[in-house]
């Protein structure tokens, strides 16, 4: 056992592994009222959060130890499946706060496949562009066709309908692209295209309830009991925390009065309950994974390792900071989860999943510094004996 954990990546172990944990006690803090509320035992969503807790350590250890090139001959079928699950969602999925976005499996346990199709297109958009880098510069062969598949994607997430998703696909996929050797006036017609689609898709995606949500977000107090009242309870929340915090456990907000506590506005019980320096600890955490993930693509002599490696650290920053910008008030309420902490087991589970991925390129790359370090030195002691 000491000898497969010595080939892992500490940071990317034991950073991921803690959160969650850490996760599981802070669902337990924040949903113990509202499952009350709701008829339940006191320990509903923590009973439901451990035992995902437990699975997504399974799956991470299991992902940690395939090869991640293994992913390169399998691409079509993970994009494939990824399409039909979700349009299973359409016709089969289950409605929840006005959306369509789980599917029950076998009764048991609701699972939402865009949290997973998230890794899938990762997984398909590195393979991809990994294999165009020598003609990377011909924007309709090299950049334009893997986006193409994108759209799709996209599109049958905003039947769900799930902006926050589809915003968090396309900004990795821009990470993604950002990274390959694209033109710089390539860059520009991608972004220009994405601007004019947005400015076209406004008239259908504009809603009350989505108004409703921008308004909330940057004129709460217009609105203090309807679209601004969960922002301001969240506001509530960040400042009663102060530096330490009022206590685990002794969040007044939770009590009924800030929606999502356990979900979408976990971070601000975080920050009521062990302040400022639970929220800095959590926000350097999350950063750590992000950075330690940029730093093993650029060690990564592999492309496709490194657009994959950039993929999943794009992930995890990309949902923490609409999470933490939507709780602050600085972007609107879209239903990201804080990765590794919110309650949801697809959420978890496919962080965790993700993390294994990461967590087998940076032993990949682990490998190859330890066998170019071997030859140095045979190289070095044959010279010597030879002189």
């Amino acid at each position: 056992m000491i000898r497969i954990l010595r080939n892992f990546d500490y940071t990317l172990l034991i950073v991921p592994i803690l959160l969650s944990a850490f996760g599981v006690v802070i669902v337990y803090s924040s949903s113990m009222v509202t499952a009350v509320f709701e008829g339940l035992g006191s320990t509903h969503y923590l009973i439901k959060q451990l035992q995902w807790f437990i699975l997504s350590l399974v799956f991470f250890f299991i992902f940690s130890f395939i090869p991640y090139k293994y992913y390169q001959n399998h691409t079509k079928k993970i994009i494939g499946v990824s399409i039909v699950l979700l349009v299973l969602v359409i016709f089969f999925g289950i409605e929840s706060n006005q959306a369509v976005r789980a599917l029950s499996i076998f009764g048991v346990f609701n699972l939402q496949p865009a949290e997973f199709v998230k890794i899938g297109l990762i997984i398909y958009l590195a393979h991809i562009y990994s294999k165009k880098q020598s003609y990377i510069n011909d924007f309709f062969k090299g950049v334009l066709p893997p986006l193409i598949i994108m759209i799709i994607i996209i599109g049958l997430i905003m039947l769900q309908p799930d902006i926050g998703t589809s915003v968090i696909i396309m900004l990795i996929a821009g990470s993604i692209i950002l990274s390959t050797n694209i033109r710089f006036r390539h860059l520009f017609l991608l972004l220009f295209a994405g601007v004019v689609v947005t400015v076209l898709a406004i008239p259908n995606m504009v809603t009350e309830k989505r108004i409703a949500r921008i308004t909330g977000a940057y004129r709460p107090f217009s609105s203090p009991d309807d679209e601004g009242y969960h922002l301001i309870h969240s506001y509530l929340a960040i400042g009663d925390g102060g530096i330490l915090g009022q206590g685990l456990g002794q969040s007044v907000q939770k009590l009924g009065f800030l929606w999502g506590a356990h979900t979408d506005f976990i971070m601000s019980v975080i920050a009521e309950e062990l302040g400022f320096i639970g929220v800095a600890t959590i926000i350097i955490l999350l950063m750590t994974i992000v950075l330690r993930g940029i730093f093993i693509a650029k060690q990564c002599n592999n492309d496709f390792g490194t657009f994959l490696a950039i993929g999943i650290s794009s992930m995890i920053g990309i949902q923490a900071i609409i999470n933490l910008g939507a709780i602050s008030g600085l972007l609107p309420i879209t239903g990201v989860p804080l990765p590794f902490l919110s309650y949801g087991g697809s959420s978890l589970l496919a962080v965790m999943i993700a993390m294994g991925i990461l967590n087998n390129i940076a032993r990949s790359v682990k490998k190859q510094k330890e066998y170019r370090t071997r030859q140095e030195e045979r190289g070095e002691y044959q010279y010597k004996y030879s002189s």
